[in-house]
């Protein structure tokens, strides 16, 4: 199908020429006056237009044609509305452009530079659509940063949007690159925690020395080397919401202490004697095969089930 192209001119004899000379390329519409260009704009809803500014009843001067410009843009800010008119000038040029005209001509107009200038308006016009139809595409697929329109991740980013309005812990499954992190940033940023820190951890990364240290903080001389006193993630994520990545690595000493922190939201720092009351989410992931941990004694139950 022929791309629409509509031209819009009082002289009959110019919109007769234009039609013979780009007729093979284009669908053409012709209008003579504002009315029956509104017409046939909103019906055919051509890309481009090609305008004369001086329309009846005004010919001698560029008002009518700039009237037409605007309803033009005003029924569609995208349209290409490029002026052709032998009101040449410049401040008829700048008024047109300013109030949203794409190009503009004077006559008595080159054929071959006109099919030039109309290749190029018709493609920058078609990318822009491209564009359009892509961003609506993307907003629609998209889900907090995460792509998919498969219907098993569609069910997903519902549990997703489910679990966030609450506050419990929430367990996240699955193989390694498989965007575990970002289903929890995805969580946080959908919860009444949004405002509070999202701290992350890599359990895997962390020497079991260091790890409930990390966790949990330390006081100021309970081991070699604690200098000061300082917060541990947990502590630090209070108000919002800690991220444990690969869980299933956690030494089952620290499993015990966590599981304390889940069911009380209290934790005593490494070293400590005071307990300290903690406002922490936890969401957790692993690609280990939790239910298979806890039958091999390397995964405690009771903080599976928590």
């Amino acid at each position: 199908m022929l791309p629409r192209l509509l031209i819009v001119d009082d002289d009959e004899e110019i919109r007769t020429q234009m039609k013979w000379a780009l007729g093979k390329e284009y669908q053409i519409f012709l209008a003579e006056d504002r009315v029956r260009a509104i017409d046939a704009f909103m019906e055919h809803r051509p890309p481009v237009v090609l305008l004369d500014l001086g329309l009846p009843p005004h010919r001698g001067t560029p008002e009518e044609g700039l009237a037409v410009l605007s309803e033009l843009i005003a029924r569609d800010r995208f349209a290409k509305i490029i002026i052709v008119s032998g009101q040449a000038e410049k401040t008829n040029a700048l008024q047109a452009i300013g109030a949203g005209a794409y190009d503009f001509l004077t006559k008595p107009v080159d054929v071959e530079e006109l099919k030039i200038i109309l290749r190029r308006t018709f493609h920058v016009a078609g990318l822009e659509r491209d564009y359009r139809k892509l961003q609506a595409q993307l907003q629609t697929e998209t889900f907090e940063g995460l792509l998919g329109t498969s219907p098993q991740i569609q069910r997903v980013f519902a549990s997703v949007r489910k679990v966030a309005a609450t506050n419990a812990p929430v367990l996240i499954l699955g193989e390694s690159g498989t965007g575990k992190e970002m289903l929890a940033q995805a969580i946080h940023r959908l919860s009444s925690r949004k405002d509070g820190p999202f701290v992350a951890i890599n359990c895997s990364a962390i020497p079991e020395t260091l790890l409930e240290s990390e966790l949990f903080g330390h006081e100021k001389g309970s081991f070699t080397g604690a200098h000061v006193q300082r917060n541990g993630r947990i502590e630090v994520a209070s108000g919002g919401t800690l991220f444990l990545d690969e869980i299933g690595e956690i030494p089952q000493q620290i499993q015990v202490k966590l599981l304390r922190f889940l069911q009380e939201q209290r934790i005593e720092r490494v070293g400590g004697r005071q307990e300290i009351q903690v406002d922490t989410r936890v969401v957790a992931a692993t690609n280990v095969d939790l239910k298979k941990a806890i039958s091999t004694e390397r995964f405690r139950e009771d903080l599976y089930y928590r």
